[in-house]
């Protein structure tokens, strides 16, 4: 291959990747990883296990229910 196939086929994975990132945090599926990101910054000295996923998903969809706020749907 060229040097010039390399570097569209390079920009173009690039591109592909922040749309990626730009969808799943704009349709909440990295919730959780940013869920696992603040315990740990916050309660990684306390002994305090994270959450399963599955809890995680349980407990946002519940506390949604209770407290609902503005949604698209």
């Amino acid at each position: 291959m060229d040097e010039v196939a390399i570097s569209v086929g390079s920009a173009l994975r690039t591109g592909l990747g922040k749309v990626h990132w730009y969808l799943r945090g704009m349709m909440g599926a990295d919730a959780y990883e940013k869920y696992l990101e603040f315990h740990e910054s916050t309660h990684a000295s306390d002994g305090h296990p994270p959450m399963s996923e599955r809890e995680f998903w349980r407990d946002r969809d519940d506390r949604q229910d209770r407290i609902p706020q503005g949604r698209c749907c």
